[in-house]
């Protein structure tokens, strides 16, 4: 035994507990008797990063990594360089571990976490699959094993991986919400009566908005229409309750992009790149992912996801200090940034989230329409695709969607009236670019897409460049995985379930009707 042994296991027990302070100050106290020590270097790191000071954190795990380069070490620092939205970085990291692969279940599990923020679900797979192996009782990764083979079209091992963590956990939020979207359910084969009985044992407020969603979604399936919009209602209702949403922030936020345009249209673009990536944008849940799934079937495309790219990149170049990605306060820094470093910076976190860089790459993240100016002026031959559906779909089937929870994009979509708002100002702005931009974007129309697909392919292809490729219109035989709410329903064929859906609630929706005539919003 060395001098230095106690301390470290003083400091990983401390760690164990959560005693991040306490960790801290036993690896520093190792470190002043042994300044090169890589495991208390290690834990200095974890425990700074579990204290807010991340980047601090970094640095003392690169350094622990630098004299001692093992698996554990290399899968936390990972983590944080993801965490930190560096990630090329954390790709060359995992590249490193694969040589020298850790052991133990959270460094295998924290790799797979990692591999699936960079969208390389394939890859994650094997890691999740050890960490399960590894510890078969512990929940997490159960669950994030399950949603990994849900992304990449194992949808009967998902499912079994599901009921596995369910007959652990029998009340398992996420794990229902993700067993229920897996498929459709039928008569004979549905959770109905299960998620009935642990939505009204839920005590948990995330259980019951995920259960409450999940039963609505099995309803559905079963055209139980009215049941199933009365779940979800309760269920948006009871969470929209506790957030701190107030529209007049994302309004604020329309103003200040139409308001700055004219700076922005002036604003520098020093040698802009000269790729061509494809953005998909709209509202959410009006067809994205399926345009995304057609243009990346052709031959000359690959999808890289939904990126935060562009919002990060016109963060960094604007350099507020503000908690959110998007504000006033960034719109009008950003005017004084040179535009085309935002086009290099937002190249270079796209990079790792390509498989092949001769492929153009489609950027399917429906909020960069807020960045549509800024993408045009950044990319000049970008070519930008809007997925636009009936006002009185898209207001409900955002209301049907539960988004990612812990994201402030989608506050406003648990209450009908908060869509409403949402969507008059997105089609204001849209309004807006195709004036600003004329000709830079192609609208497309859900409902033309089903009725025409073949004719709406050929124009979104045209539109982009591209020669006509018969597989756009097998768009469900893409193998690529799919990471979004709709990687169901994107390995169908075309369908016309989801039109017109709105009129099953038309009582209900009746506010938003109103609402639309009084600002000029059509819905015949």
């Amino acid at each position: 035994m060395t001098l230095t042994d106690p301390g470290i296991a003083a400091a990983r027990q401390a760690l164990a507990r959560g005693d991040l302070p306490a960790t801290a100050r036993t690896a520093q106290a190792v470190l002043a008797v042994a300044p090169d020590h890589a495991e208390a270097q290690f834990l200095l790191g974890l425990a700074l990063a579990g204290m807010g000071q991340v980047r601090h954190g970094i640095a003392q795990i690169m350094a622990a990594v630098a004299r001692d380069p093992q698996g554990e070490y290399r899968a936390q620092l990972a983590r944080l360089l993801i965490m930190t939205r560096q990630d090329s970085a954390a790709a060359q990291v995992l590249a490193d571990a694969e040589g020298a692969l850790p052991d133990d279940a959270l460094s295998r599990d924290t790799m797979g976490c990692v591999y699936a923020r960079l969208g390389d679900h394939a890859a994650s797979l094997p890691h999740f699959a050890h960490a399960v192996a590894g510890e078969p009782d512990n929940l997490e990764y159960r669950y994030n094993h399950a949603a990994a083979l849900n992304f990449v079209g194992a949808v009967d091992a998902a499912e079994a991986a599901l009921e596995a963590l369910l007959a652990l956990a029998p009340g398992h939020g996420r794990a229902h919400h993700l067993l229920a979207g897996l498929k459709r359910h039928s008569a004979g084969a549905n959770h109905v009566p299960r998620l009935r009985a642990r939505l009204t044992a839920a005590q948990d407020p995330q259980d019951r908005l995920l259960l409450g969603y999940a039963l609505a979604k099995e309803l559905d399936d079963l055209g139980e229409d009215q049941a199933a919009f009365a779940a979800l209602a309760a269920a948006n209702a009871e969470h929209r309750a506790r957030l701190p949403y107030r529209f007049e922030t994302d309004a604020a936020n329309f103003d200040a992009i139409v308001a700055t345009w004219p700076a922005l249209a002036r604003a520098r673009v020093s040698a802009p790149p000269a790729e061509a990536p494809i953005f998909v944008i709209g509202m959410p849940r009006t067809g994205t992912t399926l345009v995304d799934r057609i243009a990346s079937s052709h031959a000359q495309v690959e999808s890289a996801g939904e990126l935060q790219a562009m919002p990060l990149a016109v963060k960094h170049a604007a350099g507020t200090r503000t908690r959110t990605v998007l504000d006033p306060e960034t719109i009008a820094a950003l005017a004084q940034a040179d535009l085309g470093t935002v086009g290099h910076d937002y190249l270079a976190r796209a990079h790792h989230h390509r498989r092949n860089p001769n492929l153009r790459f489609v950027d399917k993240f429906p909020g960069n329409f807020h960045y549509s100016g800024i993408v045009a002026r950044c990319f000049p031959n970008a070519r930008i695709i809007c997925l636009r559906r009936h006002p009185m779909d898209t207001v409900l089937s955002n209301f049907r969607n539960l988004f990612a929870i812990t994201s402030r994009y989608y506050d406003y979509s648990y209450d009908l009236m908060d869509i409403a708002r949402y969507y008059v100002r997105f089609d204001r702005l849209m309004a807006f670019w195709h004036q600003a931009l004329p000709g830079r974007i192609l609208d497309v129309q859900y409902e033309d897409l089903v009725a025409d697909q073949e004719g709406v392919t050929r124009r979104m292809l045209e539109h982009c460049g591209l020669e006509w490729d018969a597989a756009c219109l097998d768009f469900h035989r893409n193998a690529a995985p799919v990471s979004t709410p709709s990687a169901a329903q994107v390995r169908r064929p075309l369908y016309r379930d989801a039109l017109a859906r709105w009129k099953r609630h038309e009582a209900a929706l009746a506010p938003v009707a109103a609402y639309f005539a009084g600002e000029g919003i059509s819905i015949t």
